[in-house]
């Protein structure tokens, strides 16, 4: 079983907030479901309008621009998210799923012919990066590029802006129909889109979408490795293959926190929030909330309903969420078509270490024994 802990579960059921420092900057996250999505909801009071804090950690080391539309409000939000957002629909069109079907259906046939596998690099990490190829619309070879960077595309040194500046330059000279081209071609208000414009939104959709695929698809691999009826599970009906994949994304919550602003003095529950401070979103303490959720630290793959906000909440709900969801139930599907057994052989947690809390968000490295 992974060990995915909940170390937020004393503070959610006692006062509802928990106090972070990062930098030296004391931020109260918010765990309980109900306070967190009236919050998000509240972007007057909670906003998003502060670039390079869109997580607790500022980000200007690692970034020189704003991400877009993340780290914006409506209505500027709203009108960019609209020039996106068809791009980020294309995996619920037919001929695209089954392409991603067939990719990862190819790269499971592939797992089993290995001895051993290693599950995150050699597997996670290029399924992330083959779909986010077909996603972007450009060739397949440029994620073996992406593949270099590691398990995170924003980290320094990284090059992921120089990569992204020479993509908007070369879709200049050749447009065609993928992701850059699209960017370079489309308009904001009746102008072009400037080019720090297009690295914002390049930027986010490079960073926002890589590690917590990669910590999901690992985290399942090891549960059904952990659990041998799991896929015998799966297999009695099409629909758990769907209820399945939004448990593992409840479950596994990638992602721990998202940051908001408070411009005026504002109110979580009973708590006031200074004008001036930021707060968090916790996502994966929400999505434990047992007066929302029955056996919340239990992987319950036919849970109906669901209303989880792994993929975020509100009009900031992840743009790769249709993406993400895709590669998941796409996973899940060829673990059942094709394989009996994952023997576990090693792994390491990947821990995220704060001053408050520490947490399991994922795996470091998986090594499993696939048959069919």
């Amino acid at each position: 079983m992974p060990t995915h802990n909940d170390p937020f579960r004393e503070a959610r059921e006692q006062r509802g907030l928990q106090i972070t420092e990062c930098n030296g900057e004391r931020i109260p996250y918010i765990l309980g479901l109900k306070d967190l999505r009236k919050t998000v909801k509240d972007w007057q009071n909670f906003s998003s309008d502060h670039p390079f804090k869109v997580v607790p950690h500022s980000e200007e080391n690692l970034r020189s621009m704003r991400q877009i539309p993340i780290e914006m409000d409506p209505p500027d939000h709203t009108d960019y998210r609209a020039i996106v957002e068809p791009f980020f629909k294309r995996p619920t069109h037919t001929e695209y799923m089954v392409d991603m079907a067939e990719m990862v259906s190819s790269m499971v046939s592939d797992a089993l012919d290995k001895e051993e596998l290693e599950a995150v690099h050699e597997f996670a990490l290029p399924l992330q990066c083959r779909a986010l190829a077909r996603l972007l619309n450009v060739p397949e070879s440029e994620a073996e590029v992406w593949r270099a960077w590691g398990l995170h595309a924003l980290t320094e040194g990284s090059g992921l802006e120089a990569y992204t500046a020479k993509q908007f330059t070369a879709a200049k000279k050749n447009s065609g129909d993928d992701f850059f081209s699209m960017l370079n071609g489309v308009e904001f208000k009746g102008r072009a889109l400037t080019f720090e414009e297009k690295q914002g939104i390049a930027n986010v959709t490079f960073a926002g979408g890589k590690d917590t695929v990669i910590n999901v698809v690992s985290s399942i691999i090891v549960y059904m490795s952990e659990h041998p009826g799991a896929l015998d599970f799966l297999r009695q009906d099409e629909k758990y293959i769907m209820t399945a994949c939004e448990e593992f994304v409840r479950y596994v919550s990638p992602l721990t926190v998202i940051s908001r602003s408070c411009p005026h003095i504002s109110k979580v529950g009973d708590h006031e929030i200074p004008a001036g401070s930021r707060v968090g979103l916790c996502w994966p303490s929400a999505n434990r909330d047992a007066s929302v959720f029955k056996k919340p630290d239990e992987v319950v793959l036919d849970r109906v309903p669901n209303p989880h906000i792994g993929f975020g909440y509100g009009i900031h709900n992840c743009l790769g969420a249709p993406q993400a969801r895709l590669i998941i139930r796409s996973l899940l599907k060829a673990l059942t078509e094709q394989v009996k057994q994952i023997e576990l052989i090693s792994s390491e947690p990947r821990i995220e270490r704060e001053e408050s809390y520490t947490r399991q968000v994922g795996y470091d490295r998986v090594v499993v024994k696939l048959s069919s």
